[in-house]
């Protein structure tokens, strides 16, 4: 039963993909409505009979294709809980971007759904794969849809940002593929040239039988591509233009889903893969998460496009979810995984509201608008409740992931009374935690600014009508309504009572980081777990006790 769910996640918006791009246009945003929803049903369904909630085991398919059998290249699918919540988050999040689509495309509506049909099955792939090469193809390919949908359907700079987002994207990806396949070439040497991609036999070989010193430049190699597709600083410069140019519809998915597949990436590749290099990069990766954050903070303050805000607002959130992964503990790492998922909710519903007032307005700048309350209230109830969410109000969704990053990271310390030892410690959560005060400042301005105050109107009719001059209410419509309530109500529930996720996401988070409290304590004792040279030309260094080689 799980290997026909498993298919059908794949095939359905494959299939919609083509049904819309060989059917009449009029028909195109039934169809890729139909089929999200369908693909919702399906994870829902999936979910349901998914096995490994409680043991944080992977739930195979049996659709193990051979593409290249020479080389080990299979297409293996599967799951463990993790991938499964972000299964979900992208399934629930395509049909509500979907659907808001409805009044803000009115032109290349086939190339526009089909795009977004193409884009949801290399996300889901994304999660799904349990071969590196097919895990590599499907994070590359989304690449292409986000790339034209942000080119043909952005603002007047969407062709700079389509081509800064591919690039920075894609040349940061061709260093994750080379450490991948070195780690298969060390494989093949010393397995008598067996080749494999298989992402659980990558990650036992190298955690165990890679050298140090290979560890540490494995891991390196991993992270660039990851760190980009975060986006982490300093290389995060592509978001916020890619964000500001995107239909409101590519933000949500880029926001909601797309940059979780760098977060992802680490946590299911980099971390259990070459564990030495986490160990020995984690305080300079924690510095710059901790950079990011305030950083991004302190630009948000100061922005006067809405949008703008909200985009540079999600590099800072964004470290506080690697600030959790990076405390190498249980608690940070639990914590980082919902807020995988918690910013995905909270910030693609802001885009979502920024995006209704621009289709009503046509203009995002907090100069020309305020005191929406006036002509909005139903919009100016929704605007503040999702940035109560993101900014981490208690009782909201945000809250308890930002919470448990900043306790993994505050507990993180050596020899740790707590139980949970790691690198980090006090200060890295407290000058972490001057970003949550950064935020409440920058968004509750945001607030004051468009909710309350003075009505300021850049036109007195100019909210009546779409692109296409069919006319909408000065108030949200039922269809709008209909996209913000199911967010919002799940933003409440997981604020309310995230035990059932944190309990599902403890298993997986075990396995993860298993190798990490020994190679902690040894980085302690020792100082450092690279050695300052090893041999690189003898083929694969076997393992010798760690922080020594």
């Amino acid at each position: 039963m799980l290997s026909t769910l498993t298919a059908l996640l794949l095939i359905l918006p494959l299939l919609a993909a083509g049904g819309i791009a060989l059917g009449p246009a009029r028909t195109s945003k039934w169809i890729a409505t139909i089929a999200s929803l369908a693909v919702f049903a399906v994870a829902l369904a999936f979910s349901w009979g998914f096995p490994g909630w409680t043991d944080g085991s992977i739930a195979p398919s049996d659709l193990g294709l051979s593409v290249m059998p020479s080389l080990g290249i299979n297409l293996t699918l599967g799951a463990d809980s993790v991938g499964v919540m972000l299964i979900l988050l992208t399934a629930f999040l395509m049909p509500l971007a979907v659907i808001g689509s409805f009044t803000a495309v009115v032109d290349r509506q086939k190339e526009y759904y089909a795009w977004f049909m193409l884009l949801e099955a290399a996300m889901i792939g994304v999660f799904l794969a349990r071969d590196a090469i097919v895990f590599y193809t499907a994070y590359e390919f989304t690449l292409v849809p986000m790339f034209f949908l942000i080119a043909i359907y952005g603002g007047a700079e969407r062709r700079p940002a389509s081509i800064k987002f591919f690039l920075y994207t894609f040349l940061g990806s061709v260093l994750t593929l080379a450490g991948v396949i070195y780690i298969a070439a060390q494989h093949a040497l010393a397995h008598d040239g067996a080749w494999t991609f298989d992402l659980a036999a990558l990650a036992t070989f190298a955690s165990s039988e890679l050298s140090n010193t290979q560890q540490y430049w494995v891991f390196v190699l991993l992270m660039i591509g990851f760190a980009v597709k975060v986006p982490f600083f300093p290389v995060h410069t592509w978001l916020p233009l890619a964000h500001d140019q995107a239909p409101t519809a590519g933000s949500v998915i880029l926001a909601g889903t797309l940059l979780k597949l760098g977060t992802y990436g680490v946590y299911r590749i980099a971390l259990p893969t070459a564990p030495v290099g986490g160990v020995e990069l984690d305080q300079f990766i924690a510095v710059l998460c901790i950079i990011g954050i305030v950083h991004a903070a302190l630009i948000c303050w100061v922005q006067t496009d809405a949008k703008k805000l909200v985009a540079y607002s999600s590099v800072s959130h964004l470290g506080f979810c690697m600030l959790g992964l990076f405390a190498l503990n249980s608690v940070g790492a639990t914590g980082s995984v919902l807020y995988m998922i918690n910013h995905g909710l909270s910030t693609g519903a802001l885009f979502l509201c920024i995006g209704m007032i621009y289709e009503r307005y046509h203009t995002k700048d907090m100069a020309q608008l305020g005191g929406l309350f006036k002509v909005m209230p139903v919009w100016s109830f929704f605007m503040v409740f999702f940035t109560l969410a993101s900014l981490g109000l208690p009782g909201l969704n945000g809250f308890i992931g930002e919470f448990l990053c900043l306790l993994g990271c505050f507990s993180a310390e050596p020899n740790s009374v707590a139980g949970y030892p790691g690198l980090l410690g006090p200060w890295y959560a407290l000058v972490a935690g001057s970003g949550l005060v950064l935020a409440a400042m920058y968004l509750l301005i945001m607030l004051g600014k468009l909710v309350w105050g003075p009505l300021k109107e850049p036109h007195h009719d100019a909210h009546a009508t779409t692109q296409s001059g069919s006319s909408l209410p000065a108030d949200l419509s039922p269809r709008e309504i209909g996209i913000l309530v199911p967010l919002a109500l799940v933003c409440l529930a997981i604020g309310v009572y995230p035990k059932p996720m944190m309990e599902a996401i403890a298993p997986s988070v075990e396995k993860t980081l298993a190798a990490y409290p020994k190679l902690v304590d040894r980085y302690v004792q020792d100082g450092s777990l690279v050695a300052p040279r090893v041999d690189m030309g003898q083929g694969v260094a076997r393992a010798q006790p760690v922080g020594s080689e």
